[in-house]
């Protein structure tokens, strides 16, 4: 006799805000650069990528593939839905891992100038798919995400 596994849809938003001392070009650019956003995006030294690709503008994707050492496989396919320069970034992204499809989210990263640098507020709505703990887990991973783009833009601050 075989078991159905237990199928859930668990919805989970919030909303994460860093202060960057840095000038809202210059994040822009750390956001939307290749060059600038592999240096901080996916570039965990336990992380072997097999696929990557950035298209920076509506409609383009961007696409992050890869296994972890020693770990599952993990796929992260994003569209860009809208983009106002300087301003925000939206975007509607799958999650994957070990070819399983783990969440659909949608994520807004705004940047707002404030005294002494900018201010990236990133507000994401996302539905994990058979996993109840999956949206707790993934706002801690963004928040692990952002520090990496700090310590980026600390070591390259122009």
């Amino acid at each position: 006799m075989t078991t159905t596994p237990e199928r859930s849809e668990t919805p989970h938003t919030f909303v994460l805000e860093r202060t960057f001392p840095v000038t809202v070009d210059r994040l822009w650019r750390a956001l939307t650069v290749d060059e600038e956003r592999a240096a901080w995006f996916g570039s965990e030294e336990n992380f072997d990528a097999d696929e990557v690709s950035h298209d920076f503008r509506v409609g383009g994707r961007t696409v992050d593939d890869g296994r972890w050492h020693d770990g599952p496989r993990s796929r992260y396919v994003a569209t860009y839905t809208d983009i106002v320069d300087l301003v925000r970034i939206v975007i509607s992204y799958d999650m994957w891992i070990d070819g399983v499809h783990i969440s659909t989210s949608t994520q807004c990263l705004r940047l707002d100038p404030v005294d002494g640098g900018v201010r990236l507020t990133q507000t994401e709505q996302g539905l994990h798919l058979d996993d109840p703990e999956g949206g707790a887990m993934r706002e801690t991973g963004f928040g692990s995400i952002l520090d990496a783009l700090a310590s980026h833009l600390e070591s390259s601050p122009s």
